[in-house]
């Protein structure tokens, strides 16, 4: 049981305190939808803290356990499924290097949690602390910030996983993959690092979440395990028996003129690659939303919608479904992870050939991080656009990817990765 208190507040004055305050406690969660316009929302910014009970596991059964302790707690709980969770999903393994360590899937149950909407601030804490719920607030409301630009505790030198030659030759074997009908798309990606890194973590999120203000931005922190995410989309959110899963395909730039900038984002409406790109994963969507959907209740509310954020435009496609009554919120994840997004089509043959011919185990880059509510509906995001420390081993990596279909160009597609590393590569190295 909750202690529930609602306070009026400012809400520009109190994130930034929220967020700073909460960096005493061992397991965090952040969650900020920096006001963009969705249809689909329940809070604009989302703070979780203090584990009371918590579950961390490997792939193996992880989903089993997982819906085990949502039916058990049926409280509010909060964490991520690791890219890896494939391998409980299908006869996958997950056999590349691993710098970061984090295990494959975590979730907590806080004892402290705060729900923002508009300039309303719910506070609910479970029963046993909430005799400090005025006292944290006056301490939120009270808390002087401080401010630092240092990112880092000395300059720290990215590395690059797959060098552009290696790149591009990998490819091209993608690329005789899809001539051979193996597969029509597979998202490809590599990673960036480096090591024996000192980072202030609080201040690299909030420079890489100043950049993009991103609709799903994402502070997570498990003791020593870090996640500073920036990400533009949703991987399935569900509100009642409704899923809705929102996959992003589909890049084009910004320009600085208003002109400009509109022709390129029709352009992008009108791209057949790009297009194909997100028609592709919308199909696979509907099918993964099939399998536990009740009967015609699959529909795509929206194809390739064009969405502008501060440094790109970006194809969206809306795909809902009714989940049928004898399927439980966590089944639902389960029949549908990884996201098609990140993977390919067919989608199991695409992780088969991302797996031989990427270099670095995946881990918590492109799985999700979110919650689900006592009533069991829940809301994750894909994890892109992310940094990831282990401040144990002092490693920190992120990685970037693009879609390889039948069109691609090597030399394209690479270029495109350097683009999209760009941000990261900027609040690491402090330029």
């Amino acid at each position: 049981m909750r202690t529930v208190k609602i306070h009026t507040v400012n809400p520009e004055v109190l994130k930034p305190k929220l967020f700073a305050w909460a960096q005493q406690f061992r397991e965090v969660v952040f969650l900020d939808s920096n006001d963009y316009p969705q249809q689909f929302s329940s809070y604009d910014a989302v703070l979780a803290v203090d584990a009371f009970t918590s579950i961390k596991t490997d792939y193996y059964n992880a989903f089993d356990k997982l819906n085990e302790y949502q039916q058990v707690t049926k409280d509010w709980v909060f964490g991520y499924l690791s890219y890896d969770l494939k391998n409980d999903t299908e006869a996958l393994t997950s056999l590349n290097f691993d710098g970061l360590g984090f295990s494959d899937l975590y979730f907590f149950q806080p004892r402290k949690l705060f729900l923002l909407k508009g300039n309303q601030l719910e506070t609910q804490y479970l029963r046993m602390c909430d005799d400090e719920l005025e006292a944290d607030f006056q301490a939120i409301t009270n808390y002087e910030l401080q401010i630092t630009n240092e990112a880092s505790g000395y300059p720290i030198e990215i590395q690059q996983r797959v060098l552009k030659e290696s790149y591009i030759k990998k490819v091209g074997q993608m690329l005789a993959h899809i001539q051979r009908g193996d597969i029509y798309e597979a998202n490809f990606c590599m990673e960036f690092y480096a090591e024996d890194a000192v980072i202030e973590p609080c201040s690299i999120y909030q420079k890489l979440n100043e950049i993009s203000t991103p609709p799903f931005a994402c502070f997570f922190k498990n003791h020593k395990q870090i996640l500073m995410s920036a990400s533009p989309e949703r991987y399935l959110r569900k509100e009642g028996s409704k899923l809705i899963s929102q996959p992003i395909k589909g890049t084009a730039r910004r320009s600085a003129y208003a002109v400009e900038d509109a022709e390129i984002k029709q352009q992008l409406t009108e791209n057949e690659k790009e297009r194909s790109e997100n028609i592709m994963i919308v199909d696979l969507v509907r099918n993964d939303l099939s399998r536990t959907a009740q009967p015609g209740s699959v529909q795509v509310e929206e194809l390739c919608g064009a969405y502008t954020f501060r440094q790109v435009h970006h194809l969206i496609s809306t795909v809902t479904s009714e989940l049928r009554d004898e399927f439980t919120p966590v089944q639902a994840l389960k029949t549908t992870f990884p996201m098609g997004s990140m993977t390919g089509a067919p989608k199991i043959s695409a992780m088969q050939i991302i797996e031989k011919l990427e270099e670095t185990k995946r881990g918590l880059y492109s799985g999700a991080v979110g919650y689900f509510t006592p009533q069991g509906d829940f809301d994750f995001n894909v994890v892109i656009r992310s940094i990831l420390y282990n401040a144990e081993s002092k490693y920190v990596s992120f990685s970037v990817g693009s879609a390889i279909t039948a069109k691609a160009t090597p030399e394209q597609e690479y270029e495109e990765c350097l683009v999209k590393a760009t941000a990261m590569r900027r609040v690491l190295e402090g330029n």
